[in-house]
């Protein structure tokens, strides 16, 4: 059976705003009938790594505050800290980033939580039964929402082929033990020439993994992979950014962890979550980068589905159906070609989708429902 997604697109015919438009569609989920009165729902979203541009909007995160605001919801916005060393790796810095890029409680209207606490090690265990894994690392604010309302920039990814709200529901509220996890099948590693042998991994590790390196000429740390857990505390904690991780998962299998993760998230809040994907500005790489590239195709428009495999394949085939924009990476593709697979040749991305459907996630089949203008 096909999903519905809603879908508008950028025309104004009459005096209504695009953010009326983004009324419509929050009006077509009936979030009133998902979300009791007081509930605590969190609206997930990426704030955008510091010097990126291509991430949403706060006046679209605005509208989606006051319309659950109107049904006695409390929202607040959050995101998880990164694994790499950036504008976002604790939530520090991800908070003075986001409130940077005009996220602030008085752009928004909601407060901002960073749902896997100050370091990223905040999390609760979650265990299912699934192919790949059988225990999840969830941000712990996330797992005790009582719903969530997720919000999409989609683009292109480097590692999955695209992001979606798979990927912004999988890795964007896994803790960093989880997020390492998807990555990377081995503990990270420290380069011997940054690191200055000060002890902080060794302080902060919970296992007692980094110990100082024997017969060396000058001193520094090693990590002893039989002990490491893999919750990248000591990458967040060196002062030298000595401490890496080890990007060595196939992409294949990344986007099956990936999928799972996004399971482990959403099973507990069935029919408590929703998705809305923004096919604008679809730059080629994640906004977890410090600045963003032309956009792929012109500005598509918006969907919503409370289903994120349906939303996820209907974003792909809408972005597909387009020309190429001249000067972007997808420059001369034409309409019907696969221009995600043009970006990153190596990347299967449907592997992510058919996961997410083997495990129930959600269906590929979509029904496209257009939305008129009120």
């Amino acid at each position: 059976m096909a999903s519905p997604v809603y879908f508008v697109d950028l025309h104004l015919k009459k005096k209504t705003s695009l953010l009326d438009k983004v009324e419509a569609l929050l009006a077509a989920l009936r979030l009133g009938d998902r979300f009791r009165r007081g509930a605590l729902v969190g609206i997930k979203l990426h704030f955008g790594e510091a010097g990126n541009l291509a991430y949403l909007r706060p006046q679209w995160v605005r509208r989606v505050v006051d319309h659950l605001r109107g049904l006695g919801v409390k929202p607040f916005l959050t995101d998880t800290n990164t694994l790499y060393r950036g504008s976002r790796s604790d939530a520090v810095v991800h908070l003075e980033t986001a409130i940077r890029n005009g996220f602030d409680f008085a752009v928004v209207g909601a407060p901002l939580i960073i749902a896997d606490g100050l370091r990223g090690n905040s999390y609760e265990r979650v265990e299912l039964e699934l192919p790949v894994l059988r225990e999840f690392y969830v941000a712990k604010e996330v797992a005790r929402a009582d719903g969530l309302v997720v919000l999409t920039h989609f683009k292109g990814h480097e590692l999955s082929g695209f992001g979606g709200a798979i990927k912004n529901v999988g890795m964007g509220c896994a803790a960093r033990k989880g997020k390492l996890e998807q990555h990377s099948t081995v503990a990270p590693k420290i380069d011997k020439k940054r690191c200055v042998a000060c002890g902080t991994c060794a302080e902060f590790c919970p296992v007692g993994a980094p110990e100082p390196a024997q017969g060396t000429k000058k001193p520094r740390y090693r990590i002893n992979e039989k002990r490491c857990i893999g919750c990248g505390e000591c990458i967040a904690v060196c002062p030298q950014e000595a401490i890496k991780v080890q990007w060595n998962e196939k992409a294949e299998l990344f986007m099956r962890k990936m999928a799972e993760y996004a399971a482990a998230v959403l099973r507990p809040k069935r029919g408590r979550t929703v998705f809305l994907n923004f096919i604008l500005r679809v730059s080629p790489a994640c906004d977890c980068y410090p600045f963003n590239d032309y956009p792929l195709v012109r500005d598509v428009g918006i969907l919503a589905s409370e289903d994120p495999v349906a939303i996820d394949q209907a974003s792909v085939d809408l972005v597909n159906r387009e020309s190429g924009l001249p000067g972007s990476r997808a420059e001369g593709a034409v309409p019907g070609e696969d221009k995600f697979r043009k970006l990153y040749p190596g990347i299967p991305w449907e592997v992510t989708l058919e996961h997410a459907e083997e495990i129930g996630l959600g269906t590929r089949r979509y029904e496209l429902i257009r939305l008129e203008e009120g």
